[in-house]
């Protein structure tokens, strides 16, 4: 008989299985450590005298996950045969593990402080990956030799076994804080604490410091304002809870070793009157964003803000290294219930591998999809030195990146719907679905190819005042009534018109928000606290949403005294009406079994709501292993 542990997981990078492995391989225990579609399947030898011990470990090591929701353990018959062994193919991104934590808070650790600790399964290790195969010769570490210990580290059986960029304070990267026309060097456990902590000071100060981090560039500083893009990053875990009203899952979300972003609501009064009701929140990642937080824990503050940038800037304190790294977006991360999938950010998705695929090479938002004996492989275009290939698929909205006889554009809406299709293989079966990210599209797949059932209509805002005025009968007074009565509004009419701004641009400008933006009229939405919204028009003219029909209904509540709030609610309720009613009828007309949902627009928590309320009875896809806007569009574009 095999003792066998199950760990629930949709998540299809190897991370966690992995890391399971390397901590039965420290017992010698024999076993098979098998990942499915819903879980990881571990089978042990269960006359091994340390069993215990080793289920003990994993029991206190093992990172949580995000998208880790439970275990269950039962006997099956059999004996595995073999210890088990994992590969190593490309660097992560992820959070620092709670081994390697530990580690870098011990003053005995050759690792006291030091900002670059990670093991072979946790951490930014993608900040030195130049190019594959993955290997330190082709990092930015491969002038760097680590020293007898950490070599002999990655050749030892536990957490850093095939360690590709294995280093500590003895062979370690030094790092330099530049305040005016002063450098500061740490290389050794007291130095970098000593920058650690000044680092900290200087904000407590009201200085701004920037930080060239294994997750990118971050400028932290203090303020009394939360401007579009910013991050609060929450310092002290104890202290989360007080300023941030979560679930359950939030809460581990965030302290998971993906450390995605989450959009929550703020509870302390304080914090909401500086920042707002919502905000984008994160808890510590990598190496110094962790010593960071706990020097600031130390002076008394809870959290901080940064803006993360793709390179350096201005800043009172620079925090710097001398080698590249390079950047990923973070993973923005949504949950409702029990339901969470990656918003955006290639972050913790890329690279990574689909065993499926077809001699396609497929290019999208400077993300490349290359064929392999493997499969797929996916990753940024600059990682990858050649690629032979049959034919190159590359969004429409680019510029052609590589030259090929066999060379096709396409549509960015239908290869993010495919990409759902490839990653729960559908193919051969009818699926309906939408995309929403910008202009709503409506697809259908016949079992072979992708068709626009609704294609997408770009908003232009030439002429709006006019079509308003045309639209229907009395449109004409409504639009008067604006001119004589309402300036205010006319001006931003007339600027929409003068104006190249997407649908909700437009809709914030009328809505008189200051983020003008769809975040800003999603932001506003989420501080609606009651139930049910008006009715926005969002009906479909000539096979096409009608843009002025909504702008005029937004027009006319606005008139009538309808807040901004209520407003922003009612759009998203209103959405999640015309999408699963359009669906519904698609899916009915067509007899397609599921319903696919892509694009980042369904983020949105009063949107998603409505729809999983309406459409509770009809199955719905949504990628699992890849964000459900832009990012998942290499994956699709390789089976078009």
């Amino acid at each position: 008989m095999a003792f066998t542990l199950e760990v629930m997981t949709s998540f299809p990078q190897p991370t966690i299985k992995n890391y399971l492995i390397s901590l039965i391989r420290i017992f010698g225990i024999k076993a098979v450590v098998h990942q499915q579609k819903t879980k990881i399947i571990c089978a042990f030898e269960s006359s091994h005298p340390k069993l215990q011990e080793c289920l003990e470990s994993i029991a206190s090591a093992l990172p949580a996950s995000c998208f880790m929701t439970e275990s269950r353990h039962y006997d099956i018959e059999g004996e595995p045969e073999s210890v088990p062994d994992f590969e190593v193919e490309y660097p992560v991104a992820l959070g620092v593990c709670p081994g390697c934590q530990k580690e870098m808070f011990d003053p005995s650790s050759k690792r006291y402080y030091y900002p670059f600790t990670h093991c072979t399964h946790c951490g930014g290790q993608y900040a030195f990956f130049e190019r594959y195969p993955f290997n330190r010769g082709n990092t930015a570490l491969s002038y760097v030799k680590p020293c007898p210990e950490c070599e002999d580290e990655s050749t030892r059986l536990g957490r850093r076994e095939k360690q590709i960029t294995n280093s500590c304070h003895e062979c370690g990267i030094p790092v330099k804080l530049i305040h005016k026309e002063k450098e500061r060097y740490a290389n050794d456990a007291g130095s970098f604490r000593t920058m650690f902590e000044v680092a900290a000071k200087a904000l407590r100060d009201g200085k701004s410091v920037l930080i060239k981090t294994t997750m990118g560039y971050r400028r932290f500083h203090r303020t009394e304002k939360l401007e579009p893009g910013l991050v609060v990053m929450l310092v002290n875990a104890m202290k989360i809870t007080d300023y941030c009203s979560l679930i359950h899952d939030e809460f581990h979300a965030l302290l998971s070793i993906e450390r995605p972003i989450l959009h929550v609501a703020l509870k302390d009064e304080q914090v909401r009157n500086c920042f707002g009701s919502t905000a984008d929140v994160k808890y510590p990642d990598e190496g110094f964003s962790i010593l960071l937080g706990k020097e600031l824990t130390l002076l008394g503050l809870d959290y901080i803000v940064y803006e993360a940038l793709e390179g350096p800037c201005e800043a009172d304190f620079v925090m710097d290294f001398d080698l590249e790294v390079q950047h990923q977006s973070d993973m923005h991360l949504f949950i409702n219930k029990e339901v969470r999938f990656i918003a955006s950010g290639e972050r913790v998705s890329f690279p990574s591998r689909l065993i499926v695929g077809t001699d396609t090479l497929s290019i999208a938002h400077g993300l490349v999809g290359i064929k392999d004996e493997k499969g797929m492989l996916f990753d940024q275009i600059g990682r990858f030195e050649s690629a032979s290939t049959l034919k190159v698929n590359q969004l429409e909205s680019e510029p052609p990146a590589v030259e090929s006889a066999n060379f096709h554009s396409v549509a960015e809406d239908e290869a993010s719907f495919m990409s759902v299709i490839a990653e729960h293989n559908k193919f051969g079966t009818k699926v309906v679905g939408a995309y929403f990210q910008g202009e709503p599209s409506f697809l259908y797949y016949d079992g072979k190819k992708v068709i626009r059932v609704v294609p997408p209509k770009a908003f232009s805002g030439t002429g709006l005042i006019e079509a308003i005025e045309g639209l229907r009968e009395g449109s004409d007074r409504l639009i008067a009534n604006v001119r004589m009565n309402h300036t205010e509004l006319y001006t931003i009419l007339m600027e929409i018109e003068q104006s190249e701004v997407d649908l909700f641009e437009a809709t914030a400008m009328i809505l008189g928000l200051e983020e003008r933006s769809y975040i800003g009229v999603m932001k506003e939405a989420l501080k609606f606290i009651g139930k049910g919204g008006l009715q926005i028009d969002t009906k479909v003219e000539d096979n096409r949403f009608n843009h002025v029909a909504f702008l005029s209904s937004i027009i006319s509540y606005r008139l009538a005294g309808v807040d901004s709030v209520y407003l922003s609610y009612s759009i998203f309720e209103s959405f999640g009406d015309y999408f699963s009613e359009l669906l519904t009828e698609i899916k009915g007309k067509t007899k397609a079994s599921e319903i696919i949902l892509c694009g980042s627009y369904f983020a949105g928590q009063s949107l998603f709501s409505r729809l999983q309320r309406n459409l509770k009875s009809t199955p719905v896809l949504m990628n699992r292993a890849y964000p459900i806007g832009k990012e998942n569009c290499v994956v699709g574009g390789v089976f078009l």
